[in-house]
């Protein structure tokens, strides 16, 4: 059933669609050429936990989920879907699957860009003699060189976040998929490529360069799948999809979905999507998103900066012959914890923790530190408490996670200050944890920068409906995208670093504390 509708009314005038395909749910706004959301919808995206540490999901639910939100979403508008100009696909990044390429049949479910199962191939690389070598390697070359292509290779360090681990785990485990791959019949496909092969009936097999640069399998700096990385692993270099611009037409989805063959003409990495819907347009841009996990990009322009510990070149979009880097930092639990605290009944309605929070002067020298899923540096980082009390509240513990998200937001501006040598202009927040004004508040504090809040939270379905409507000619070009901007509210510095140095350092503490456990 849909979760939330907007104004309806049908209109003989076009509309774009926006999908975002996040962790958490899917979501599905109808936009009329103002940008406003016409009719909506939502779903729960639910999880499976196969073993301990394992995030997967059923790929004809999840198709189920989709196919049913853009319906009712269309339907929730009052529309009909020949008025539909085009569709945009925002989707949670390095998720995947791999099929049959002449069945179309899974090897298996859709393995989540949150699981752990890679972790004791990780640790295993990560030790490697091998490992040092290539640091050896690569280092002399850059030295050598300047070529900041040879920068990243000389400290990479694998993570159980990175979509090559996880391959290699299928096809050393997964007899059916390695069969498939040696007979040239293994695809492979995040989920936008996914959904388009199914949209398409199996007549478009590709990704987007946004999408592909996110599963860390993609060279950006080559635009090309990594052949290298895949020798290395053992992987296939035949099972890639081919890579099409951003904002594109992919072709129309087969009729007997909607009724009508509706043009797919976006999909987007939701990041990237959500870079896009901000309007960061420009070199030095900064987009804050804080939803399932915090995620910092930077806008470099056509400048790639070579991963460095904690930061990591991304593709932001390629629109005909424009290509746009972006460089982000991320941290992977934030609406997660928050979501754990509600579960454990620690408050009953996110809305309340805000005023939990400020109805006391501090956390009582309480910690909390984040790592239900995985740290890039220590895939054994443990979620924790520190600094409980006798004295110690429900209130002292909403306050502590939420001060976390705060902590977390500041140690990765600072890194971005240090690593990326690009002034940085407007700071724009999205995601569900962008509606609570203490983090928001706390954030623009630590940083000493201004925070701006769009009326519209949901930049990722916005950013993929702004891509489709770029190439159906729905809007005409980004000066036009800029004017439709809606602020709802600017956060501006009130208190002084120093009132945090105390709490900051005890965090850091707990931090230290948590680590390789």
């Amino acid at each position: 059933m849909p979760c939330g509708q907007q104004e309806s009314g049908a209109a003989p005038a076009r509309y774009v669609v926006g999908v975002d395909v996040g962790s958490t749910v899917v979501k599905c706004h109808v936009y009329d050429r103002a940008a406003v959301v016409r009719g909506s919808s939502c779903r729960k995206v639910e999880s499976l936990y196969p073993r301990p540490g394992w995030v997967e999901l059923d790929p004809e639910v999840l198709w189920s989920q989709f196919v049913g939100v853009i319906k009712e979403a269309v339907q929730a508008a009052g529309l009909h879907m020949r008025q539909i100009a085009g569709l945009g696909i925002s989707t949670q990044r390095a998720t995947f699957i791999t099929w049959h390429k002449r069945t179309g049949k899974p090897f298996h479910n859709f393995i989540s860009w949150q699981d752990l199962r890679s972790a004791e191939l990780v640790n295993s690389w990560n030790k490697s003699l091998l490992l040092k070598v290539i640091h050896a390697v690569f280092t002399v070359l850059h030295f050598l060189t300047g070529n900041d292509r040879y920068l990243a290779p000389s400290f990479l360090t694998f993570s159980t976040q990175h979509t090559s681990m996880k391959l290699s785990w299928v096809f050393k485990n997964i007899y059916e998929a390695e069969e498939a791959a040696k007979e040239n019949n293994c695809c492979f496909g995040t989920v936008d490529t996914w959904l388009l092969y199914r949209l398409t009936k199996g007549s478009v097999y590709a990704t987007d360069y946004s999408n592909a640069s996110a599963t860390g399998v993609f060279e950006p700096f080559t635009k090309c799948w990594n052949p290298t990385l895949c020798y290395l692993l053992s992987i296939p270099m035949s099972i890639y999809p081919t890579v099409k611009d951003t904002s594109f037409n992919f072709g129309s989805a087969d009729s007997e979905i909607f009724g009508v063959p509706i043009p797919i003409m976006a999909v987007v990495a939701d990041q990237q999507s959500a870079m896009f819907g901000e309007c960061c347009f420009h070199p030095g841009d900064v987009k804050l998103t804080m939803g399932t996990g915090g995620f910092w990009n930077v806008n470099t322009g056509e400048q790639l900066f070579a991963s460095r510990r904690g930061l990591y070149p991304l593709i932001g979009w390629k629109i005909g012959e424009e290509v746009v880097y972006l460089t982000e930092g991320s941290m992977s639990d934030m609406g997660t914890a928050i979501k754990w605290a509600q579960d454990i009944n620690l408050f009953t309605s996110v809305d309340e923790t805000e005023k939990m929070a400020r109805s006391i002067v501090d956390s009582q020298g309480v910690c909390f530190v984040p790592g239900f899923q995985v740290s890039v540096n220590d895939p054994y980082l443990c979620a924790s408490f520190m600094g409980l009390k006798p004295s110690t509240t429900r209130n002292h513990l909403v306050r502590a996670i939420l001060e976390s998200v705060a902590f977390r937001n500041k140690q990765l501006y600072d890194l971005i200050v240090k690593k990326v040598c690009i002034p940085l202009q407007t700071i724009r927040a999205d995601g569900g944890v962008s509606n609570n004004s203490f983090v928001m508040q706390m954030t623009s504090d630590l940083i000493n920068k201004k925070i701006e809040k769009p009326a519209n939270a949901e930049m990722s379905s916005l950013g993929a409906a702004f891509l489709a409507g770029l190439a159906s000619g729905f809007w005409s070009d980004k000066e036009q995208l800029k004017k439709l901007r809606r602020i709802e509210a600017v956060f501006e510095p009130r208190k002084d670093l120093k009132e945090y140095r105390l709490a900051m350092d005890t965090w850091l503490q707990a931090m230290k504390r948590s680590l390789h456990w």
